[in-house]
């Protein structure tokens, strides 16, 4: 009978390591190494995260954020994901309803209990858009104490993403039956936002301004004076959208001065509607853009979101392109783009509108260029 000789198990693991060894790497070899491979892949698919922050105008419901993820999603701006530790609240459209936005919240309490830096773990958001204040104004809080509180999230945003971009809302008004202080504390608080923002800004991380607060009507865009109807829904969402495009596009949120910093090297405008002709199914708008910078305005971009299912079927005076859900861009002629500071322009349309639609209103807002083209 022929004996059987067999191999200790640690003899055979110490003859197959250096086999192994040497496969693996022969297969580096050829094909690099695996997890940086994947890993940049990965970073070049991921879709760009934006955190809406801020309180119950945010997230209880915040419908605008569904008009506002609609209207990039129709204008090409598909790679995005609206993140946050909070879940959609339905608002009678298909969106991406992750937010940050806690009714009740003062942004104070936010900051003193360090509630933002596990909020931001738990996302990883490239973007925040913030409206955040509100119920501060309400409590009587300082703009000092709270523009401290908006420094201390925007470190805790910082030391997430070193190239965290933040844009920062001017409230919109309020005007509730039981604070009659409150209008013009936020008109107080407002004026302090822009200067906060220069000094807080950084090329790597910037922060710019939004202003949510001109042309919105505590009376007609809130059903309490304080929360936002559908109209002002849409006003918001037209406010946010060529800061957020911008920075989606790479052009980056201009001067954090913006909108309506004459102070500024920039060079910065306003936009203002009026419908001086009223019949019925359409009226003839104008809308007058000024330059409100220091700075000649070589060129501007008027974005013009018209109430009431209205449509903007002519225009003089510029170039018109108009999204799917109605919301028209119009951008300047060559001979009217450039503007002086302090010089004003015109340009007229003619809408159409349904027949039950009211008197005629529209959310406008304005962004210059440093370039004709």
């Amino acid at each position: 009978m022929r004996s059987t000789h067999y191999l200790p198990l640690r003899n055979l693991s110490s003859r197959l390591v250096p086999v192994l060894g040497l496969l693996a790497a022969l297969l580096l070899s050829v094909t690099g190494p695996l997890a940086g491979r994947a890993t940049a892949a990965d970073d070049t698919a991921r879709a760009v995260r934006i955190m809406p922050l801020g309180d119950s105008i945010t997230g209880s419901p915040g419908c605008w954020r569904a008009v506002l993820w609609n209207r990039l999603q129709s204008t090409g701006h598909t790679n995005i994901d609206f993140v946050g530790t909070l879940g959609p609240q339905g608002c009678g459209q298909p969106y991406d309803g992750d937010n940050e936005g806690h009714g009740g919240e003062r942004v104070t309490d936010v900051a003193d209990q360090n509630l933002l830096p596990g909020r931001l773990a738990a996302t990883l958001p490239d973007i925040v858009v913030m409206h955040f204040g509100t119920n501060d104004v309400w409590s009587d809080i300082a703009p000092d104490r709270v523009l401290a509180a908006y420094s201390t999230l925007v470190q805790q945003m910082r030391a997430s993403n070193p190239d965290m971009k933040i844009l920062v809302a001017q409230l919109i008004p309020m005007n509730p039956s039981s604070c009659a202080a409150c209008a013009q504390r936020v008109v107080d608080f407002n004026a302090r936002i822009p200067a906060w923002a220069r000094a807080t800004s950084t090329d790597r991380s910037p922060v710019a301004v939004v202003d949510q607060w001109t042309g919105f009507s505590t009376a007609t865009d809130t059903y309490d004076g304080v929360h936002p109807n559908a109209s002002g829904d849409d006003k918001i969402a037209a406010r946010w959208y060529p800061a957020l495009a911008s920075l989606l596009d790479g052009s980056g949120p201009g001067d954090p001065g913006d909108p309506g910093d004459p102070g500024g090297d920039r060079p910065s405008c306003s936009a203002s509607f009026r419908a001086p002709s009223v019949w019925q199914g359409g009226y003839q708008g104008e809308v007058t853009v000024a330059n409100t910078s220091a700075s000649s305005v070589a060129g501007w971009t008027v974005t013009v979101v018209p109430a009431d299912g209205a449509r903007l079927t002519q225009i003089w005076g510029g170039t018109l392109t108009t999204a799917t859900d109605g919301t028209a861009t119009i951008t300047n002629e060559t001979w009217n783009g450039g503007l002086a500071p302090g010089a004003s322009t015109t340009i007229g349309f003619i809408a159409s509108t349904p027949a039950t639609a009211g008197t005629p209103s529209a959310t406008v807002s304005c962004t210059a260029r440093t370039t004709s083209s």
